[in-house]
């Protein structure tokens, strides 16, 4: 009778330990889990934002926030995309389109209730020279400076970016209440940086270089 209760004890014991090796391991493996994250493609539809020739910055952030929602999706959020193809979001009746696309974006971040927002976009500058990944942010939250600390701590390791973290007081990071930044991902006017921006392979490193970042503020 003693040795069976001792092997059900011993069981018991097995199997908590099972049951936190497993969550500790999941934590590894996802440690997103239940974040909600929503990503802002800058532009869109009758807005290009900034453009070289045929080239759009709307199309290239597009192609960048597809593969930086698979990224953090891997690691476990739960992920919206303000917009998922080639659309803005003001109206034909719309007085001020810009401002009323912006408000449509914020309202679409509030309204499932993120945790964090990232707005993707690409810079110009009429000299060249310009070059390198950056992150504005509104100091309307704390967390905003943090957020923006972490990703460019991770653009200058990986990416050998020479920007720096930067205050913004555009309208849409005024107005929306989600901790976020605005990430410009390099400039379209250097022509060295715009190459890398069509490619593919580099759109994947900034993509999982960001990722790397949300995860060390999260963890």
């Amino acid at each position: 009778m003693l040795k069976r209760y001792y092997v059900t004890i011993f069981f018991f014991l097995l199997t908590i330990f099972f049951a936190i090796l497993t969550v500790t391991a999941s934590e590894v493996e996802l440690p997103l889990l239940g974040i909600v994250i929503s990503i802002d493609a800058g532009h869109g539809g009758r807005d290009p934002g900034t453009m070289y020739g045929n080239i759009y910055e709307k199309d290239i952030n597009l192609e960048i926030a597809k593969k930086l929602e698979a990224q953090l999706l891997s690691k476990g959020a739960i992920v919206y995309q303000v917009r998922e193809d080639d659309v803005d979001f003001s109206s034909d009746y719309d007085k001020r389109k810009k401002r009323s696309d912006l408000l449509r974006r914020i309202k679409k971040i509030e309204d499932v209730n993120s945790d964090l927002y990232l707005s993707i976009h690409i810079n110009w500058y009429d000299n060249p020279s310009y070059h390198g990944a950056e992150v504005l942010y509104y100091d309307s939250l704390p967390q905003n400076k943090i957020i923006g600390d972490y990703i460019m701590e991770e653009f200058i390791k990986t990416l050998g970016s020479t920007r720096h973290l930067t205050p913004t007081d555009l309208y849409m990071y005024q107005t929306i209440k989600i901790p976020g930044v605005l990430i410009e991902c390099g400039f379209l006017s250097n022509p060295s940086e715009r190459a890398k921006l069509l490619d593919p392979t580099y759109q994947e490193t900034l993509a999982k270089t960001i990722t790397s970042a949300i995860v060390r503020y999260y963890t």
